[in-house]
């Protein structure tokens, strides 16, 4: 399927142009708001894009790469890239210097663009990468003899933009910086374009009155999810995208309620983090008001209308602002508890799916609001089929990646001669061509007998406990009996921290396994873990809060 092929300066020109006054990106700091409208993003971005070309002299198809938390900053540095004509490479700020170095020698920058908390670190890196040569700040007020600051830069506006082919790579985002070859996923602007045209019908879905809102974005702009969903999508409709530099809960509520928010693009565990905040707050309360809100919950449950849900639980609405709408949630399974939770009190929760390889949303759940386990149908673009050796999920469109750069082997192993991409995910598809994700090929347990557990069905029973905190099923080998070298099921638990104030670890230790036994009930037999460990300490976690499952298994060294 082809699609049409938009240029995204003109869009950049006509957005700037048609919203020029309205606020298009803020930020609350330590010394208020700073808030930037469509007007005076597109002027900071070609003031840097033209500083770029006729000062730096930086030639088109170079790459840029940006070393910065999210801000309004960001925005304007990645429009910026696109006006020069330059390949933008968003960094994961929570990477080492030495996983930095890796994935900056594989798309060798030549400019890098960081904000001043990591200054020192891209001088560093500037140090170690030949191919760097220049480094601009891009915080307001902060000085360095040697370092140009893009607020410091000549009040010019105007040059010659770049443009380039639909098949042109926008930006290359790396999935990993570790040992070996680091994976770069090479997004071109025809796999942008895409994205906008698909989440727009889906945008008018969830906002079908086409007002103008305020959206929070909390998740880091180095992750393609925040930077096709909840800026150049949200942009594009001329929305407004604060961002806020702490995510501590009562932060966040707090600009919420201040700036009326929306709605947002959030990580499961985030509502997991608001939910267990709500209830903190009603178990606070009177005994009254405790069955009063269970009473109300009951209620809600016969009723279909989020109106009347706003009314019977008003205080929570209007602890959250009053004029929360609900949010996208992505980057992992949805706890569909979490998420009945959040439905039956009135906020709707869209559970979307994708990888950084299809650009990345694949799908996102708009009209079954009964099957919050389902994560929708495929977007208008993409050809979605399972693959009936193995139950993976297959897709085939426009917003499948060009491919991982500078690894053409890799790349052939995950599309193939077909155009298809192999998912790595298990699913199923309905007959409404409704897409269910039920695990990962790559977590499979394979026990001695034959038999296949997904870890990702046994935690959803095991997160269900009020003694964990969390859960992390993988597969481990025996090295004693009869199965010696067999796969076992393992559970790695932490309990919650509270339960130390009270009980010994032999009781906790007690008090888990039985828990786990009793909830395993619910699952077969060959599924129940056989083998638990419990650990203090949180599990090793991803920016989008995912568990790392590989340095899982080295921390238990199994």
């Amino acid at each position: 399927m082809e699609i049409r092929n938009s240029n995204i300066l003109s869009l950049l020109e006509t957005k700037t142009g048609d919203y020029e006054g309205r606020i298009a990106l803020g930020m609350k700091g330590p010394y208020g708001w700073r808030e930037f409208t469509y007007k005076g993003i597109g002027l900071l971005s070609r003031k840097i894009a033209r500083y770029l070309i006729e000062d730096v002299g930086i030639k088109k198809g170079e790459c840029l790469a940006i070393l910065s938390e999210s801000k309004p900053e960001y925005g304007a540095c990645v429009f910026a890239s696109v006006l020069t004509g330059t390949v933008t490479v968003p960094l994961d700020i929570k990477l080492s210097q030495y996983e930095l170095k890796s994935i900056l020698s594989d798309c060798e920058p030549s400019i890098m663009l960081t904000s001043k908390s990591y200054l020192e670190t891209a001088l560093a890196l500037q140090k170690e990468l030949p191919s760097l040569k220049h480094i601009l700040v891009i915080d307001e007020h902060v000085t360095h003899k040697d370092i140009p600051n893009i607020y410091d830069l000549p009040d010019k506006y105007d040059a010659k933009w770049r443009q380039r082919s639909s098949k042109s790579t926008a930006f290359i985002i790396y999935t990993s910086g570790t040992t070996g070859a680091p994976k770069g996923v090479e997004i071109s602007f025809r796999n942008v374009n895409a994205q906008l045209e698909d989440l727009t019908d889906a945008i008018n879905m969830i906002l079908p009155n086409g007002e103008k809102i305020n959206m929070l974005s909390i998740l880091p702009m180095n992750h393609l999810f925040e930077m096709t969903v909840g800026f150049s999508t949200f942009l594009h409709f001329g929305h407004t995208v604060y961002y806020t530099y702490s995510l501590k809960p009562k932060d966040i509520t707090g600009i919420m309620k201040e700036k009326q928010i929306q709605f947002m693009i959030v990580v499961p565990a985030f509502l997991k983090l608001l939910k267990a905040g709500i209830e903190k707050e009603i178990n606070n309360t009177s005994t009254f008001n405790r069955y009063a809100f269970k009473f109300l919950y009951h209620l809600a449950k016969f009723t279909p209308s989020y109106k009347i849900k706003k009314i019977l639980f008003k205080k929570i609405h209007d602890s959250l602002g009053g004029k929360f709408i609900g949010c996208i949630s992505g980057g992992a399974p949805l706890d569909i508890d979490v998420g009945r939770f959040f439905e039956r009190i009135g906020f709707k929760v869209y559970q979307g799916y994708g990888l950084s390889e299809t650009s990345p949303v694949v799908s996102v759940n708009i009209t079954k609001r009964n099957k919050l386990d389902s994560v929708g149908p495929a977007l208008r673009h993409f050809e979605a089929k399972i693959d009936k050796s193995n139950g993976e999920l297959l897709l085939r469109g426009p917003s499948v990646m060009k491919g991982y750069h500078n690894q053409p082997e890799l790349t052939a192993e995950v599309i193939d001669s077909e155009g298809w991409l192999h998912t790595g995910d298990i699913a199923n598809i309905d007959k409404d061509g409704h897409i269910y994700i039920t695990g990962r090929i790559k977590n499979m347990i394979v026990l001695s007998g034959g038999k296949k557990v997904f870890p990702e069905e046994v935690e959803a029973v095991l997160e269900k406990s009020h003694y964990i905190s969390e859960v992390c099923v993988l597969g481990t080998s025996r090295s004693f009996g009869s199965k010696d070298g067999t796969e076992e099921v393992t559970a790695v638990i932490v309990p919650k921290e509270e339960l130390y104030n009270t009980y010994s670890e032999e009781d906790i230790d007690r008090m888990i396994r039985l828990d786990v036994k009793s909830l395993s009930m619910h699952l077969a037999q060959y599924k129940r873990p056989t083998n638990i460990v419990l650990s203090k300490d949180a599990l090793p976690k991803t920016t989008t809060r995912k568990i790392k499952r590989k340095e899982v298994r080295e921390l238990i060294k199994v």
